[in-house]
C-alpha cells in the first residue's frame, strides 16, 4: 500500500544506478543463473531477511532465491513463496479499468460524480484519467495508520472502500484536480469503487475473471480479510526497539482491506511477470489504451497505473509496491519480451542499490 514511497524510492535508485552499474554483457547474460543467485545475495547482505526473484528473456526463464524464510530457522527462502505486491496492485485495477473503457463502458473523461455521485467533494471536476493518474488530488487516506514502526494501528480492522475515502475527505486538498502529481493510494480505492458501480460486481471479483483466470495466474490471490499469506513464503519483520534493544517484529498477517484495490494482491513471481509480459504484449487491452496507460503526460513518470523508468535499453515499465515487510518491484520491457519481479524482506541496511544492479542487468542484456 505505501507504493508510492517505496517505489518512488527504487525508481530514483535505479535512475542513479545506471552511471555506476554496467549493463549486462552478453556472455554474462547467458550465465545469468549463477549472476541472478550472487545478486540475490548481495541483497540479503545488504540487509534483507530474504529476497527472491524470476527474469525472463524471451523464452528463458531464470529463478533464484537467498535468505531465510524466517529469522528464527535456518529454512531457505522459497523460490517460488508469495509475498504481499503492494502498489503492483494498481497495474491490475487500471487495466480492468481501460477494458471497461475499451468495452464503451466508461470514458477516461468521465466524472467522479457521474458514477459514484456524493462520494468526494468536487467529484464533478475529478476525472477517471485523474485518479489513474494521480493528478485528481484527492490527499492520502493512509496518514496515520501506521504506527512509528510501521505496523498498522489496528492491524485486523476490516476496512470498507468508503471508509478509506472517508478518512481522505477529512484532510485538505492537495491540488485543483488536473493542476499537478502526486502519488495517492486514494486514488485507486476511488477506482475500486468505480469498477463495482460501472459492473455490479466487487472489483476482486472483475480482477479474478479478467486477468488471474484468463492468464492462469494461479498463485495470484486478492485476499479481502484474511490476514494469512497461504502457501510457501518468506515471513516480513520491521525492527522495533524495546527496552534500548532493536528487536523484529513480524508484521506477515495483517488485515489487507486497509490497502484494498490500491494495494491488497499477493502473488509470486512468475505470476507478476507473467501478468506484465501478457499485458505489454497486447493481450489485456487494445493498442490505444496500451499506449495511454504508457504515456506519462506531464506527471513525474507515472501512467494510467504504470510507473516508468529510464534504462541503457529504453524505457521499462511497471510498478513497486510496499507492505508491511515486504518490498516488490516489478518492471518490463516496452515490447513485453523481457520481465524482472523481485521480492525483498527487508530489515536493516539499505538493500536498494544491489537491488537495482539487479534490475538493470536483467532489463538491458
Amino acid at each position: 500500500m505505501r507504493g508510492r514511497r517505496t517505489s518512488a524510492a527504487v525508481v530514483a535508485c535505479l535512475t542513479v544506478s545506471l552511471t555506476a552499474t554496467p549493463a549486462m554483457t552478453a556472455t554474462a547474460s547467458a550465465e545469468a543463473g549463477p549472476s541472478l543467485q550472487a545478486m540475490l545475495d548481495k541483497v540479503v547482505a545488504g540487509g534483507a531477511v530474504a529476497a527472491i526473484a524470476e527474469v525472463r528473456d524471451g523464452d528463458r526463464t531464470w529463478r533464484a532465491a537467498s535468505g531465510k524464510a524466517t529469522m528464527n530457522s535456518a529454512r531457505p527462502a522459497p523460490v517460488d513463496g508469495r509475498f504481499r505486491a503492494g502498489s503492483v496492485t494498481k497495474s491490475f485495477t487500471a487495466s480492468v479499468v481501460l477494458q471497461l473503457v475499451g468495452e464503451g463502458r466508461l470514458h477516461l473523461s468521465d466524472s467522479v460524480e457521474r458514477w459514484l455521485p456524493g462520494l468526494v467533494d468536487g467529484g464533478a471536476d475529478i476525472t477517471i484519467r485523474h485518479l489513474l493518474q494521480h493528478t485528481s488530488g484527492l490527499p492520502e487516506y493512509s496518514t496515520g495508520m501506521m504506527d512509528e514502526a510501521g505496523i498498522p494501528k489496528e492491524r485486523y480492522r476490516t476496512w470498507s472502500a468508503r471508509e478509506l475515502v472517508e478518512r481522505a475527505e477529512k484532510l485538505p486538498r492537495d491540488f485543483p484536480p488536473g493542476s499537478a502529481y502526486r502519488y495517492s493510494n486514494t486514488n485507486y480505492i476511488v477506482l475500486g469503487l468505480l469498477i463495482e458501480r460501472v459492473t455490479g460486481r466487487p472489483y476482486v471479483t472483475e480482477i479474478r475473471e479478467r486477468i488471474l483466470r484468463p492468464l492462469g495466474l494461479r498463485h495470484t490471490r486478492v485476499p479481502g480479510a484474511s490476514p494469512e499469506v497461504h502457501g510457501p513464503h518468506a515471513h516480513a519483520y520491521v525492527p522495533v526497539t524495546r527496552g534500548g534493544t532493536v528487536v523484529p517484529v513480524d508484521v506477515t498477517r495483517f488485515n489487507p482491506t486497509m490497502a484494498g484495490a490500491a494495494g491488497e494482491i499477493i502473488s509470486t513471481t512468475g505470476d507478476v511477470n507473467r501478468f506484465y509480459r501478457a499485458l505489454f504484449q497486447g493481450k489485456l487491452l487494445r493498442p490505444d489504451l496500451l499506449k495511454e496507460m504508457k504515456d506519462p503526460g506531464t506527471t513525474e513518470g507515472y501512467g494510467l497505473g504504470l510507473e516508468l523508468a529510464p534504462l541503457p535499453c529504453g524505457t521499462a515499465f511497471g510498478h513497486g509496491g510496499g507492505a508491511p515487510g515486504y518490498l516488490t518491484v516489478a518492471f518490463s520491457s516496452a515490447d513485453g519480451s523481457r520481465q524482472v519481479t523481485l521480492s525483498i524482506t527487508p530489515f536493516s541496511g539499505d538493500p536498494h542499490q544491489a537491488a537495482m544492479t539487479l534490475l538493470t542487468s536483467a532489463l538491458c542484456p
